[in-house]
């Protein structure tokens, strides 16, 4: 087989057979082809699209080129969650010890932040001690002890994807959708969990701008997972302002924490509350949304959510004492209160500029490699929908860099939107199953 007939024929629109992606992947990772000519394959399939079955062989040819990590041992419905990417999206920290509370298995991996996105590793390491270098055995038993451990990717899990994603990187073949699910559902089905849920963000903030194209990404994604057998289901939500109300590290896992003491609600538990009650009902533990949020409130309401939180944080090699006690968190030396120039209801915040405005106070990276400031970032204190007062605090950022302060001052204020009547914003878009 030579893989220049498979770029001439994706050229020419035709249907990949499944030999012939296979080729192309082992042969790929082995190093017998070159960068160039994927790049020319990575256009040739922008321009022309992958059919479901092609997408289907690219993911498994791209499982298969690495290792899967094996949850039989534990016992129990194997559950995951992910996300497309936003701003102050903190959910997966709240949904895991939820979901562990009620008895199913969170196996996460998770990523770390890249632009005006944060990433949940980079947060949990805001926890001094916590370790999120953890092999696959070591999973295993932390599964078994807890329910639920969030870890970073091993190196041998889809080693297609890094080089793959690495060069649409390089050659703007980054949001064609094919490559997106591919991408995305090869990691999770490595994992070898029994359910998941996708929540695609949709807006401003987030990798896809508009509702049609989430829709055609979710829904392929929905077919992929049920190709591969599992049971997989898609929300859309929106990212026209940031999810939760603090952007950063530290500040988002603070955020988290009183979530799951029961101290704090909005946007971000509501979230958390529907993916939950969706895997729930999945799994067979509930029949209803109603009945699934009863019973997830009411592991906020006894303790049992914040305990599974802080049993995380133990077996992973964390501090437990910063979860009673979130004052112990590292502190900026420079905190800076924002005003609003106008008055009325918030009408939008452009996430991507909170996004941006936290990565330059030190909360995120321009690059890979670059080291964070894990207690930098935004407080949000108005929200869509909020009504505010020409000189009322909207929010407060925290950072180390005084030279970035007036630029974040200029592009916060810059990012909300005013207008004289109050507009309901619509947080969950639609759902597909």
């Amino acid at each position: 087989m030579n893989f220049l007939d498979i770029i001439q024929k994706k050229k020419e629109n035709k249907a990949l057979s499944e030999e012939e992606i296979k080729f192309f992947i082992e042969n790929y990772v082995k190093g017998e082809i070159p960068d160039y000519q994927v790049s020319a394959f990575l256009m040739a399939v922008y321009f022309n699209k992958l059919n479901l079955d092609e997408t289907y062989y690219l993911t498994k040819a791209m499982i298969d080129s690495g290792d899967r990590v094996d949850l039989s041992e534990v016992p129990g419905s194997k559950v995951d969650k992910h996300s497309t990417g936003g701003v102050g999206d903190t959910v997966t920290l709240v949904l895991g010890p939820l979901l562990a509370s009620v008895g199913l298995v969170f196996a996460k991996m998770s990523g770390r932040g890249l632009g005006h996105t944060g990433g949940t590793l980079d947060k949990l390491e805001s926890i001094p001690g916590f370790n999120i270098n953890i092999g696959g055995k070591e999973f295993v038993e932390i599964l078994k002890k807890s329910n639920i451990a969030v870890i970073g990717q091993t190196e041998n899990i889809v080693p297609a994807d890094k080089l793959l994603y690495a060069l649409r990187d390089a050659t703007a073949t980054v949001d064609n959708v094919s490559l997106i699910a591919s991408s995305i559902l090869s990691k999770k089905i490595a994992l070898g969990t029994d359910g998941l849920v996708l929540d695609v963000k949709v807006g401003s903030g987030a990798f896809m701008k508009d509702v049609p194209s989430a829709v055609e990404l979710s829904e392929l994604m929905v077919n992929l997972g049920k190709k591969f057998g599992r049971n997989t289901k898609a929300i859309i939500t929106s990212m026209n302002e940031p999810l939760g109300d603090a952007i950063g590290n530290s500040l988002e896992v603070i955020e988290a924490i009183n979530i799951l003491k029961g101290k704090k609600s909005g946007h971000l538990k509501e979230i958390a509350l529907r993916i939950g009650s969706k895997l729930m009902i999945m799994e067979g533990l509930a029949k209803t949304e109603a009945e699934a949020r009863k019973v997830l409130e009411g592991k906020i309401s006894d303790g049992s959510a914040i305990e599974k939180f802080k049993e995380m944080v133990e077996l992973q090699g964390g501090d437990p004492s910063y979860i009673d006690n979130t004052d112990k968190f590292k502190k900026s030396s420079i905190i800076k209160d924002i005003t609003s120039e106008e008055t009325g209801f918030v009408k939008a915040i452009e996430a991507i500029e909170i996004g941006i405005a936290s990565r330059d106070l030190g909360a995120g990276r321009h690059k890979k490699g670059d080291v964070l400031d894990l207690s930098a970032g935004i407080y949000l204190h108005k929200k869509v929908g909020d009504f505010v007062e020409k000189g009322e605090k909207i929010a407060t950022i925290y950072t180390e860099k005084e030279n970035e302060v007036a630029g974040a001052i200029e592009r916060i204020k810059a990012a909300y939107a005013f207008s004289d009547k109050r507009e309901d914003y619509k947080l969950i878009i639609e759902e597909i199953d």
